[in-house]
C-alpha cells in the first residue's frame, strides 16, 4: 500500500461555517496552479519564501485580518498547518513576497505567528512526500470583526482556527499544489 491509496481529504473551506468572499491575488501564485519552487520548504529544495498576496474586496467592518495556509492532503489524518499569522492590521492590504519567512521584521506592526506544523513560528513551504499525489495549499485571509483575535503565539494553529469561527466576516482564499 502506497501513501497515494488514502482517501483524498475535502476541502477545508467546506467544512467551515459559511461566509461570505473577498478578493485575493498573488504575484507569486496562480490560483489551482502549482507552487514555484521558492514557496517550498528547505528540505524539498525550495527557497522558504512566503507568497505575495494582496487582497480587497473585504466587508468595511473589518478589524484585522489572519492569514494562514493549510495542507489538507498531509498523510496524518489531520492536514497540515504551514502558516499562521494573526492580528494583521485591518489598514495591511498585502504582504510582500518572504515577508512571513523569518523574523517579525517583514511583518505589519502588531502581526505575529502562531507556530506552524514545521514548529516555526513563520511561514513553512510545501514539501509533501516524495511520490505523493499533489498536495493542495489553502491560502486564507480571514477578515475579522475584532482588532486582536485574543490569541497569543503560544496556541496551536486549531485554537486559532477555533477562534476564527466566532470572529470571521469573510474569507478570501487562493489554493496552489505542489507534488515532488
Amino acid at each position: 500500500m502506497s501513501l497515494a491509496d488514502r482517501a483524498p481529504a475535502p476541502d477545508p473551506i467546506d467544512l467551515l461555517p459559511p461566509a461570505p468572499t473577498f478578493a485575493v491575488t498573488s504575484t507569486d501564485l496562480a490560483d489551482g496552479a502549482p507552487l514555484p519552487l521558492a514557496h517550498a520548504h528547505r528540505s524539498a529544495g525550495g527557497g522558504g519564501l512566503s507568497p505575495q498576496l494582496s487582497w480587497s474586496g473585504f466587508p468595511a467592518e473589518t478589524q484585522s485580518f489572519v492569514v494562514t495556509c493549510y495542507d489538507p492532503d498531509a498523510p496524518t489524518g489531520s492536514g497540515f498547518w504551514h502558516w499562521v499569522l494573526v492580528d494583521v492590521p485591518a489598514s495591511v492590504t498585502e504582504l510582500a513576497t518572504g515577508a512571513a519567512s523569518g523574523d517579525l521584521s517583514g511583518l505589519p506592526a502588531g502581526a505575529y505567528h502562531v507556530a506552524c506544523d514545521w514548529g516555526a513560528k513563520s511561514y513553512g513551504g510545501a514539501a509533501p512526500p516524495a511520490g505523493d499525489r499533489p498536495h493542495r495549499y489553502v491560502f486564507v485571509v480571514h477578515a475579522v470583526d475584532v482588532p486582536k483575535l485574543e490569541v497569543n503565539d503560544a496556541v496551536a494553529p486549531a485554537v486559532v482556527g477555533f477562534n476564527l469561527a466566532f470572529h470571521t466576516l469573510a474569507r478570501a482564499v487562493i489554493r496552489g499544489t505542489y507534488q515532488r
